[in-house]
């Protein structure tokens, strides 16, 4: 069974991915990215956190500061490399 910490970083992460969803827009296919891409993000933004010893905002043994960080960069790549480039009309 998870502990807490784990749950909370997951219900987190998953408001994280869904925030962003509803302020970028999409279609589920995008909701599921942007889902993964912030359970990712928050997971390897924590991770660094303990690596680098940041202490920011820590709630117990998460640090909320670099794996918010982590996911914010996370979902703007993610939205970046899925973004539709308009079409251009040929001129004639």
């Amino acid at each position: 069974m998870p502990g807490p910490t784990l749950t909370f970083a997951f219900i987190v992460a998953t408001l994280y991915g869904a925030l962003f969803h509803l302020i970028v827009g999409g279609d589920a296919r995008r909701l599921a990215l942007f889902l993964l891409a912030g359970w990712l993000g928050f997971a390897v933004g924590h991770m660094l956190g303990v690596t680098l010893q940041i202490d920011i905002l820590n709630i117990g043994a998460l640090r909320v500061f670099s794996a918010t960080i982590g996911a914010l960069i996370a979902l703007i790549v993610a939205a970046a490399l899925t973004a539709r480039q308009p079409r251009r009309r040929l001129s004639r």
